[in-house]
């Protein structure tokens, strides 16, 4: 009877990380929304907010969906930065020297992320270099590449107004990123949840040996995640560039950090340390409603840094943690 207390503690240890390894990522965001209510009544929680809010998502939403392909599969792709800044530099160079449509600047962008993608994914698996490695070294020849293109310098548009209406152009009070960010999201969360290659990807992540001994081309599953992931940067990249009529050399590569940060710590919604789209999307909006509140509470930008590192830490520290709990 006496050891009673001591077995029941570990329990109760065990039900609160479970829990909070499925609820704590919308339990930080539910505090940062009404932490930011009190502290800022007047300016947070209003509509136009809210839209700003999302509208500050969607470009690093696209991006970290795209990583939550590769990180599905167990892998990592660190060149996603690089691979939007060229996307930019590609479309506005199209637009400029070779008089591309927009439309056709935008097809020719989504084949340059196809091919990133595909080599990221040849050297990983038919090279079977580390995808750390791999990707850090693709990163860096398409830094190179982008210096090749546009010279150091940046790349802008005689007559922008067609190109920045992507980003500024609305329907309904909610600005066009908005929508393609919501139709992307469907669209990959279709492929990862409810198709063959989606369900491959899933297993190839949790059990690679397994996977291919149940028949499953491994190879060219993870060939694919890199694919779909690098192309979501693409598009990023040319989102981006649609919002100042020009691209730059590295204006993509601060996406880096904050779509792994998105990703891993929306792997903490709903679900044991999974990588998903919806977390991925809950991850991204925490982010973006954090740089809100510190910008409206009158922080200084640095507490971005903090709070965006703090993020990716609690992220991965609690999946780790709930995949431990959900393979004991």
């Amino acid at each position: 009877m006496e050891n009673e207390p001591t077995s029941e503690a570990p329990k109760s240890h065990a039900h609160f990380f479970e829990w909070f390894g499925r609820y704590g990522a919308l339990l930080v965001l539910a505090i940062l929304i009404i932490g930011t209510s009190i502290l800022a009544p007047t300016t947070f929680p209003t509509v136009d907010n809210a839209i700003n809010i999302l509208n500050q998502s969607a470009l690093s939403a696209i991006i970290a969906m795209g990583l939550t392909f590769v990180l599905v599969t167990g892998e990592f792709d660190l060149s996603i930065g690089n691979t939007a800044s060229l996307a930019g530099v590609t479309a506005c160079a199209l637009m400029v020297n070779q008089n591309l449509s927009i439309p056709l600047a935008l097809v020719a962008i989504l084949v340059v992320g196809a091919i990133v993608g595909l080599i990221n994914g040849f050297v990983v698996t038919f090279m079977n270099v580390s995808a750390l490695v791999a990707t850090l070294g693709v990163g860096t020849i398409v830094i190179g590449v982008n210096y090749m293109i546009s010279d150091g310098a940046p790349i802008a548009l005689g007559d922008p107004d067609a190109f920045l209406e992507i980003t500024f152009g609305r329907f309904l009070g909610i600005p066009y990123p908005v929508y393609i960010m919501l139709v992307i999201a469907a669209l990959l969360w279709w492929l990862l949840n409810r198709t063959v290659l989606g369900q491959s990807m899933q297993a190839v992540g949790g059990n690679r040996v397994a996977a291919e001994l149940s028949g499953i081309r491994v190879d060219r599953v993870r060939v694919i995640a890199f694919v779909v992931c690098s192309m979501c940067a693409a598009v990023t990249g040319f989102l981006l560039a649609s919002r100042t009529g020009s691209a730059a050399v590295s204006a993509g590569d601060t996406y880096l950090l904050s779509a792994f940060a998105a990703s891993f710590f929306g792997s903490a919604v709903l679900r044991d340390g999974q990588f998903h789209i919806l977390g991925t999307l809950v991850g991204v909006i925490t982010v973006s409603v954090g740089f809100n509140s510190i910008a409206l509470v009158g922080l200084e930008t640095y507490w971005q840094y903090f709070f965006q590192g703090l993020l990716l830490i609690l992220g991965v520290g609690v999946g780790t943690l709930a995949r431990r709990r959900a393979a004991a």
